[in-house]
């Protein structure tokens, strides 16, 4: 998906480029999130990106072929994206042992499509000496970054920042981390059994995410704290996700079991019961106080200024070059080489 994005973007003048990468960026976050709201469907009684998406496709089972079709597409263009895919084989085969019928399974056909599209490519990159995987961190070096990196934010990147100033990383961390197992130990305690199996599927398949990744990409833990800047933030959209979606399902399955013991609906439940409408605000204040304020969040991802004259500079250094190539910085503080061929006015 990225590059097929790349290679229509590479058609557009260069100084035009981050309008349609942006565009692109936010159309496939907003698909995703479509997704998603209609995937959970089947745990939500009244009803980033793409591996986020893809468990949740993996959770789901559509009523429809357009739904199938959906899944399928979403699988298959999150494995041909991202090789971290590979880790939802766990949750594929649970899916094979619990759903044995052909027409469940588009999902299946779309996830093992996209990992084939990548097998070539890695054996490229490993005959080339050029794969990604250069070394491994040390596995406690991959639990620090999960419970810095995705705990700590669970509640919001603002909210998080500020207990760093007031307690420390690691007072931070101890923090939240007590807020969530005290949630945690709630849903437990109080769901149903499938509110029950979701929330333990969300939170392990999130954590054994956030540690592989940070195991196979060792550079997003040695990137140090900045309270502008979040290292390795795409490997914690999907834990963090699945920390919300579990709070929202724990909700739902407490609605229930209140409203069935009643023998009443749940909006009514919510109007007389103080218990559910104190349950029903905490969620909404937790979720409302950390995405409100994180939709205010500058970040700084681009270090070297705004693009057009970025761009601009470029093409400049290539009328001017005797090699027909220019250098300039990349990702990581090293430098690439690109011919000015493949430069467009």
């Amino acid at each position: 998906m990225p590059r097929l994005v790349g290679q229509l973007v590479s058609y557009l003048p260069l100084a035009d480029a981050a309008v349609p990468y942006a565009v692109a960026g936010a159309g496939i976050a907003a698909l995703c999130a479509l997704f998603i709201y209609h995937a959970m469907d089947g745990w939500i009684r009244s009803p980033w990106y793409v591996l986020t998406a893809l468990f949740f496709a993996l959770l789901w089972r559509p009523k429809n072929w357009a739904g199938m079709t959906a899944a399928a597409l979403v699988a298959f263009a999150a494995a041909a994206s991202e090789i971290l895919a590979v880790i939802y084989a766990p949750l594929v085969l649970l899916r094979l042992v619990a759903l044995p019928r052909w027409r469940e399974h588009a999902v299946t056909a779309g996830w093992l499509a996209g990992l084939l599209v990548q097998v070539p490519v890695v054996l490229e990159s490993y005959a080339r000496h050029t794969q990604r995987v250069r070394g491994l961190a040390r596995p406690v070096q991959s639990l620090g970054f999960y419970f810095h990196h995705v705990a700590l934010r669970a509640l919001g990147w603002r909210v998080s920042v500020r207990l760093v100033q007031i307690a420390g990383l690691n007072g931070a961390t101890v923090i939240v981390c007590a807020i969530l197992v005290a949630g945690l130990c709630w849903a437990l305690v109080t769901g149903s059994r499938p509110s029950r199996v979701f929330i333990a599927v969300a939170l392990i398949t999130g954590f054994v995410q956030s540690v592989a990744a940070a195991t196979v990409v060792p550079v997003v833990i040695r990137q140090q704290y900045q309270a502008y800047f979040e290292g390795g933030s795409r490997y914690a959209a999907m834990p963090i996700m699945a920390m919300t979606a579990a709070a929202v399902v724990a909700v739902d399955a407490c609605l229930h079991r209140q409203a069935s013991a009643e023998g009443g609906d749940r909006k009514a439940l919510i109007r007389k019961s103080p218990r559910a409408l104190a349950v029903v605000a905490v969620l909404a204040c937790v979720l409302a106080l950390s995405w409100v304020l994180d939709y205010r969040y500058v970040t700084q991802r681009m270090f070297w200024g705004h693009w057009q004259p970025m761009a601009e500079r470029m093409l400049t250094a290539c009328e001017h070059s005797s090699s027909d190539t220019i250098t300039t910085w990349t990702w990581g503080n090293s430098t690439i080489t690109i011919p000015c061929s493949r430069l467009r006015r």
